[in-house]
C-alpha cells in the first residue's frame, strides 16, 4: 500500500447521470431547491448553543460525553446542511446560502463553510485529480499514518487538522477570499463572545462536538464509507444505515454525486425510481463497522483511495443553470467555471 489506485478513466458519475436521465426523464422533478433546510439549520444552531451554555457549569468531562454523545450527531448534521449551501440547494440566491453557511459555522468553533465550498465543487467536477481534489489525502499524509491501527486512529481524531494542510497542494484552488475573511471574522467573534459570558466550557463543548463529528466517532466512517476502495475498482460508495436519518441522507453519496442539483430530502427517491443503476453498487449499512474495519484491516490506508489525471470536469455555468434544472444540460470541458 504505497500508492494510490491510478485511473485512466473519466470520473464516474457524468455517463450514469445521462443514463438515468435518458431512460427516467421524470427524476427531473427530484430537482430544485429546498428553503426548509434553512429552519432546520436555525434550529440545530439553537440547540447545539443551548447546550453550550448549558454545559457552562458542568465539570468537563461531563462536556466531554455530552459532546460525544449529542453535539457530534449536532454538529454533523450542521456539516450535511453547509454541503447543501455549497450546492445552493437552500436558497436561489448564492449570498444567502453563503449566509446560512455561515451561520452553521457559529457551533463548530472553527470558520469552514465556505472554504469547504470552495474546494467541494472542485471535488464534485475533477474527482480523484490530485492537484484539485481537496478530498484526497496528500502523499506525505498517506506516507506518514501507514496502515497500523494508532495511525490511522490518530489520523480520524485529528482528522480536520489533516485537511487543513492539503490547500497548499492544490495549485490551481484559489485560497484567499473576502467570504474566507468574512466567515472567520464572524466565527471568532462568536468564539470570543461565548467564551465572554459563559466560560471556557462552553467553548470547549462546541469545539470537543465539532471534532468529535469528523473524527474518531461512529460518525468518522463517513469520510471512510465516500470514496475509500473496499471493493475497487468502484471508487464512491454509498451509505444506507438508520444514521441517515439523523444526517440529513448524506450517505446517499453515489446518487448525490449523480445529481448534485436534488437536495437531501429528494436523494433516497432517486434510488428507489432508478434502482438497478444503484442495486449492483457495493453499499454499507454500518459507519461504525466500517470505522472498526479501516483500523483494524492492514489492507486499508489512506492509500486506498483513486487518483486520476484525466482532468476532463463538468462546467454547470450560468447560463447553463437553467437548462440544467429543465433539462439537465451537463457540458465536459477542461475547466470550471
Amino acid at each position: 500500500m504505497n500508492d494510490f489506485l491510478h485511473s485512466d478513466l473519466p470520473e464516474p458519475h457524468i455517463q450514469r447521470t445521462r443514463e438515468i436521465i435518458k431512460k427516467y426523464p421524470q427524476i427531473k422533478t427530484l430537482m430544485g431547491r429546498n428553503p426548509t433546510t434553512f429552519v432546520y439549520i436555525v434550529g440545530i444552531v439553537g440547540l447545539q448553543i443551548s447546550i453550550a451554555i448549558f454545559s457552562s457549569n458542568l465539570a468537563w468531562y461531563w462536556v466531554l460525553a455530552i459532546a460525544y454523545g449529542v453535539g457530534a450527531f449536532a454538529n454533523h448534521a450542521l456539516f450535511t446542511l453547509i454541503h447543501e449551501c455549497a450546492h445552493n440547494m437552500v436558497f436561489k440566491n448564492r449570498v444567502a446560502n453563503l449566509w446560512a453557511g455561515i451561520l452553521c459555522d457559529l457551533p463548530n468553533g472553527f470558520p469552514s463553510s465556505v472554504q469547504f465550498r470552495k474546494y467541494h465543487l472542485k471535488h464534485h467536477a475533477f474527482q480523484g485529480h490530485y492537484d484539485i481534489d481537496a478530498d484526497l489525502p496528500s502523499v506525505w499524509e498517506a506516507k506518514l499514518i501507514g496502515n497500523s491501527f494508532l495511525g490511522k486512529a490518530v489520523w480520524l481524531l485529528f482528522f480536520p487538522l489533516f485537511q487543513l494542510t492539503r490547500p497548499p497542494r492544490l495549485k490551481e484552488v484559489e485560497f484567499n477570499s473576502l467570504w474566507m475573511w468574512i466567515d472567520l471574522i464572524v466565527v471568532i467573534a462568536f468564539d470570543i463572545l461565548m467564551i465572554y459570558f459563559f466560560g471556557f466550557n462552553a467553548i470547549l463543548y462546541l469545539m470537543a462536538s465539532f471534532f468529535f463529528s469528523v473524527g474518531l466517532h461512529p460518525l468518522g466512517g463517513r469520510w471512510i464509507q465516500e470514496h475509500y476502495l473496499v471493493a475497487s475498482p468502484q471508487e464512491t460508495y454509498s451509505y444506507y444505515g438508520p444514521l441517515n436519518k439523523l444526517a440529513f441522507n448524506v450517505g446517499y453519496h453515489n446518487e448525490h454525486h449523480d445529481f448534485s442539483y436534488i437536495p437531501w430530502n429528494n436523494l433516497p427517491k432517486i434510488k428507489a425510481m432508478a434502482p438497478e443503476f444503484y442495486s449492483n453498487l457495493v453499499s454499507h449499512t454500518s459507519w461504525s463497522a466500517l470505522v472498526w474495519k479501516f483500523l483494524t484491516d492492514p489492507e486499508m490506508s489512506l492509500f486506498s483511495r483513486t487518483i486520476r489525471e484525466n482532468k476532463g470536469g463538468i462546467e454547470v455555468s450560468k447560463e447553463s443553470e437553467k437548462d440544467f434544472f429543465e433539462g439537465i444540460k451537463i457540458k465536459e470541458t477542461q475547466t470550471v467555471g
